[in-house]
């Protein structure tokens, strides 16, 4: 089944850390997400243009890492405003299409 099929999509978001707040304000005053999780995560990459000698010897790079669940239709115009507000920010996105969704209490 394509991704089109499904109404929700999961949208994740990795950052450097310095992007986190930014990223914060911005996500917290989008329509299109009425949450959001975050974590801190690691990116590997074989790729080490962008890296910092460190990172270089410890073949990782910390990243902020945001997950925001919407509908399948709010995503155009959550990307573009993204790459607006975020133009030529290390800012990496995938999305993935939510096949079920809840909670489990009552």
């Amino acid at each position: 089944m394509s991704a089109a099929a499904y109404s929700e999509v999961l949208v994740v978001l990795t950052v450097a850390p310095a992007l986190e707040e930014p990223l914060i304000d911005w996500l917290l005053a989008r329509p299109e997400s009425s949450g959001f999780t975050s974590s801190q995560a690691f990116g590997h990459s074989a790729r080490n243009e962008h890296l910092s000698p460190r990172e270089q010897v410890t073949g990782r790079q910390r990243r902020t890492q945001f997950q925001v669940v919407m509908q399948d239709s709010q995503l155009g115009a959550f990307l573009a405003d993204a790459r607006r507000t975020f133009a030529g920010a290390d800012l990496h996105y995938w999305v993935l299409p939510v096949i079920a969704e809840g909670r489990l209490s009552t």
